[in-house]
């Protein structure tokens, strides 16, 4: 396994990170810790999860995922192994009336309630890497195109809501924070008041990052290098898109398009092309599909680590098997090709 710095907090993080929001409804708990075995025995010691998870979200699966990861703490004993991340979400406008009474936002009252909740789920004394999981601002995300500003619906300041975060660091809650799903405009104003101000510094990002979807190259990965604020890579295949499962609008059952009632957000008109296109230039040089997919996320110097999950044991080998693969100067130049005529199909 590879290990990259996070930030500047002074940890070092796996290059592929566990993801896990599928335990508590694609899969159970016993799978769940089966999976939390064979990432710790490959040396995957950096694991992701959020109080929203399972996913796709409803009130009966709300923190099951932490519950799960919190049975396997307190059954094998290695929390002291892993580096820990949970996030807390921001203002849902009118969603999710099952967290917080409906009123969740990054203020100090759901922020505090937040961490409480997590900890006890999580059977630990301390988050390691706390995230937002996304701001309470309107911004483009989840695929959203055509930004409209709204500054009617900015909710909680960001300089408020790092000052809870500071706050729970030094309650010895939470050691590190960090931003997901945010625009360069939120993270350089983030870097902006912990320079300014005194508040703590973030010290990731994480935003989707795959084939489909390179829109973190255009701003956030310059500010990732020249201010160590790495990107943690979710969906390094697109949700499962680029294995090619859902060509032609086969939805296998199953899978998480058959589960979740939300339109998917790499269900575009060119998304199948696209996916056409990268499984022949994995064809062609004798890859794995989805292991190409994750050495491309891999190879990009401002990833932190790549976040993959599995609803399977076999996949997920595959998937952790991709830290080997090395897509040579004839796969790139096919890959850039491919993303020439289909850029950035998936937002």
């Amino acid at each position: 396994m590879q290990y990259r710095p996070l930030g500047r907090t002074g940890l070092h993080v796996s290059a592929i990170g566990l993801g896990t929001m599928t335990w508590g409804r694609q899969n159970t708990e016993a799978e769940g810790h089966a999976q939390m075995d064979l990432a710790l025995d490959h040396g995957i010691t950096f694991w992701d999860t959020a109080e929203m998870y399972a996913i796709p979200p409803i009130a009966e699966s709300y923190g099951r995922t932490e519950e799960i990861i919190g049975t396997w703490f307190k059954s094998r004993g290695g929390r002291d192994r892993v580096i820990l991340a949970t996030k807390a979400i921001g203002a849902a406008h009118g969603g999710f009336p099952w967290v917080r009474g409906g009123n969740a936002k990054l203020d100090r009252a759901n922020l505090t309630a937040a961490v409480d909740a997590s900890l006890k789920r999580l059977q630990t004394d301390v988050i390691d890497l706390y995230q937002l999981h996304w701001p309470d601002r309107i911004t483009n995300r989840f695929g959203q195109r055509s930004y409209v500003h709204r500054p009617d619906k900015d909710g909680t300041p960001l300089a408020e809501t790092l000052a809870v975060l500071g706050d729970l660091i030094q309650a010895g809650k939470i050691r590190h924070i960090g931003l997901s799903n945010e625009s360069p405009w939120g993270v350089m104003t983030c870097l902006k008041l912990a320079e300014t101000q005194g508040l703590p510094r973030i010290a990731s990002v994480q935003n989707a990052y795959n084939l489909l979807n390179r829109a973190y190259e255009d701003g956030l990965s310059e500010i990732s290098l020249r201010e160590d604020v790495g990107l943690l890579a979710y969906s390094p295949l697109g949700a499962g898109t680029l294995a090619g499962k859902y060509l032609g609008g086969v939805v296998p059952p199953g899978t998480r398009r058959a589960i979740d009632h939300r339109k998917s957000r790499y269900d575009t008109p060119n998304a199948d092309a696209a996916t056409k296109a990268y499984l022949e230039v994995a064809r062609r040089h004798g890859l794995s599909p989805t292991q190409m997919a994750i050495s491309f996320v891999l190879r990009q110097d401002f990833v932190a680590s790549a976040l993959i999950g599995a609803t399977t044991m076999e996949h997920l080998k595959s998937n952790i098997a991709a830290l080997d693969v090395t897509l040579n100067d004839e796969v790139m130049k096919d890959i850039e090709a491919v993303f020439a005529r289909y850029p950035d199909p998936c937002p």
